[in-house]
């Protein structure tokens, strides 16, 4: 797991998603990130450990 820190644009590119929506998804709490300054920040590790775990997510709701 890798501590490098990225912006919310950053996240955003990196899950192919809008920054509105990025920003909507750790305002609501479910994606893991932290206020620096004012702005949104977010740990690589955490963010591909939260992928996983929406992975997982998935496979079990699909067997139910």
């Amino acid at each position: 797991m890798t501590d490098e820190i990225l912006t919310l644009k950053e996240v955003a590119k990196y899950l192919k998603l809008a920054e509105k929506t990025a920003y909507r998804l750790v305002a609501e709490g479910k994606l893991p990130g932290f206020k620096a300054g004012g702005s949104w920040r977010f740990k690589r590790g955490e963010i591909e450990t939260w992928i996983e775990r929406q992975v997982e997510e998935r496979k079990v709701s699909a067997k139910k």
